[in-house]
Order: C-alpha cells, then structure tokens, then sequence
C-alpha cells in the first residue's frame, strides 16, 4: 500500500532536506564566504551571488531534463557525489575562478534536486498520489529553509572559519548519498516483490483453468 508513511516517502523526504539544507546554507554566507575563501573583493561577491540565481535556475532546466534520461535514482545520487567532492574542495579553493565554478556548480544541483522531486515522486508512488505526496515532501524544504542558514551561522561562529563549514557539509552529503543508495535498494525489492506476487496470480489462474 502506498502512503506517505512509507520508508520510501521518508526517503525521498531526508534526500530533498539534506540538498536544501547545504544549498540554500552556501546562498546565506555566499558572500562573506568568497571573500574569507577566495578573497573576493565585496563587489565582486555581489556579482557572484547576482549570478547564482541564474545557475539555480539552469540547473532546474538542465538536471530535470537530464533526470528523463539517466533516471530520478541516479540523478540524486550524481547530486551527493558531485556536491561531496565540490565542499571538500571549497576550502582549498583559493582561485576566484575555481572558487566561483564550485559554488556556481552546487546551485545546479540545489535547483536541480528542487525541479526533479516532483517526477521522483510520481516514479515512486505513481501520479495518482503525486499532488498529496509532493505536499508532504515539500515540508522537507521548508525546513530546510530553517535550518541551513542557522546551521551555517553556528558553525561559523563555533569554529571561527567557514573552513569547518563546508566540511560538515561534504559530510552531510555522505550521508544524503546513502540514502539515496538505500533508497535504490528499497525500490527494486518492491519491483522484485510486485513481479513475485504476479506471477503467482498468473500461476494460480493457470492452475484453476487447467483444473476447470
């Protein structure tokens, strides 16, 4: 039975708040950030995070339209990974270029694990539940809205650097990339048990014909 108690919808759920939480986090301290980081003049920060709305938007474009070919799972899971190694690389990022590609790169995926959760949804739980299910799920970004800048600001304030900062981050994506492992796992043993269950109805109606 499909509802949203489901592990799947718990999921999907923890995947959208871990890539809203580090995502909207990096657009709270963009700024500050770049200038501790990559020594980015206050102009210059003001440009990049002008432009960062332009790469959340062509990552909705672009990653949902790119979802259609590789598939929602592997999608997400392109997201955690991409988004580990760019955290990490981050602090070390001392290259205005570099420093900028990275945080340009994170917001595609931020916008572009927003624009693909409607149609993970409508591949887990089928279309019919989309409308009710996409609600609930939607309670992950607003929490995340909450929690990522002031997650942000306390480690900030805790460690004295944005350094430790995105660090954690890469660390949160580990763990949103399990999920997103887990996630494939319960999916396939669902398919597996739905071809079971048909295939002995296919054997029971057999059976009855032949014994008619």
């Amino acid at each position: 039975m499909i509802t949203p108690t489901t592990a799947r919808f718990y999921y999907l759920w923890m995947m959208l708040f871990l890539n809203v939480t580090c995502g909207i986090a990096v657009i709270s301290i963009a700024s500050p950030l770049s200038q501790e980081i990559a020594g980015l003049t206050p102009v210059a920060a003001a440009a990049m995070v002008g432009a960062m709305g332009l790469f959340n938007g062509l990552g909705r474009i672009g990653w949902a339209s790119f979802s259609d070919i590789i598939g929602r799972p592997m999608t997400y899971t392109a997201f955690f990974v991409i988004q580990i190694i760019a955290f990490y690389l981050l602090p070390k990022t001392t290259n205005a270029l570099m420093f900028q590609g990275l945080v340009f790169l994170i917001l595609t995926c931020y916008g572009g694990g927003f624009a693909s959760i409607p149609a993970y949804i409508g591949d887990v739980f089928g279309t019919k539940n989309l409308s009710a299910i996409h609600g609930n799920i939607l309670t992950a970004w607003a929490a995340a809205g909450l929690v990522g800048p002031q997650l942000a600001a306390y480690i900030r304030a805790t460690t004295g650097s944005y350094e430790q900062t995105l660090y954690i981050f890469a660390g949160i994506f580990v763990v949103a990339l399990v999920v997103s492992i887990l996630i494939q796992f319960n999916i396939k043993a669902i398919k597996a048990g739905n071809s079971k269950d048909k295939s002995s109805v296919i054997e029971r109606a057999r059976f009855s014909n032949a014994t008619a």
